[in-house]
């Protein structure tokens, strides 16, 4: 079985392809349709691997959220913070 398909359905389907295309274009047609699958299969692991990239670098907004949450935990900081902004007021 390949695929989910018998023995019997390969061979149905290879008579109608023969029917179809005749002798002479089926291996052309088999040539084309096995670079169309690996073009294919090369753009998914391409894009697959764009996206475990993607995935793997923090996005700018996550650093900055991490930034201010650590700002945050800092009471230095917010103390300063309070000291500046009733200055400026």
């Amino acid at each position: 079985m390949i695929g989910g398909l018998g023995v019997q359905e390969l061979l149905i389907v290879f008579i109608i392809a023969l029917v179809l295309f005749g002798g002479r274009k089926l291996p052309e047609v088999g040539q084309n349709l096995g670079k169309a699958l690996r073009g294919f299969r090369q753009a998914e692991e391409e894009t697959r691997r764009e996206l475990e990239e993607a995935a793997k670098e923090p996005s700018t907004q996550d650093q900055e959220q991490q930034a201010t949450q650590a700002d945050q935990k800092k009471p230095e900081n917010n103390a300063e913070k309070q000291k500046n902004e009733s200055a400026e007021a």
